[in-house]
């Protein structure tokens, strides 16, 4: 198993937790994101995952891209422990919190979406920061209420145990606090967040230990 990766891309960081939660080893690849025009774009990355971007996970002659296809596949591969639950209706209540993140905030605020409104769009820093800061805001306002009607210890989005909910929460909060977004008004998320990255497997993934951090 080979995880293409780049230590600060929030969707990497999203498999990684994936893989530790579940106890999984992979290969880790880096693709710099921005050296030399971006490693992803290169031939032979593109050769294996046509989007060009990370992460892909290979495995079994098969290459997969797109973090939450990703981590779905995990699931079904190694179901234990689970990060979905049993029941059908908490499961997509489970990916609607998933999807607030991955669907709603995450592709507005991408390395290639900032890159383009500072390039050819002309924006400066203080604009960018600004568009970053709202989407943020307007996802995390949502989120902020469906975690307090799911959580059931204050711990956890959802339930009282690891879900793929928080799998995709602690990747967007770090990128939230690295962007120097205001996070006052989403107490409950800040409080869950810090306590999922005292996990080990959370921990373990974080972007500043991987192995091409500062590259």
């Amino acid at each position: 198993m080979k995880l293409y990766t780049y230590f600060r891309s929030s969707a990497a960081y999203r498999v990684r937790i994936a893989l530790n939660v579940k106890g999984l080893i992979a290969e880790h690849i880096p693709k710099h994101l921005l050296r030399g025009g971006g490693e992803h774009q290169l031939d032979d990355y593109l050769a294996l995952n046509p989007q060009g971007l990370v992460p892909a996970l290979e495995h079994e002659g098969r290459v997969i891209g797109q973090s939450l296809a990703i981590i779905e596949y995990l699931e079904d591969i190694c179901p234990d422990p689970p990060l979905l639950p049993p029941d059908p209706g908490e499961r997509a209540v489970v990916r609607s919190m998933a999807l607030a993140i991955a669907c709603d905030i995450h592709p507005l605020n991408n390395l290639r979406v900032l890159e383009y409104l500072k390039g050819p769009l002309a924006q400066d820093a203080a604009a960018v920061g600004r568009w970053y800061a709202h989407w943020v805001a307007a996802g995390f306002r949502a989120l902020e209420q469906m975690a307090q009607r799911s959580s059931a210890d204050g711990r956890h989005l959802y339930g009282g145990s690891v879900t793929l909910a928080d799998v995709l929460l602690v990747p967007q909060m770090y990128n939230a606090r690295r962007f120097g977004c205001e996070l006052g008004p989403y107490p409950t998320l800040v409080s869950i967040s810090g306590y999922l990255e005292s996990l080990p497997p959370f921990a373990a993934a974080r972007p500043e230990v991987q192995p091409d951090a500062g590259s």
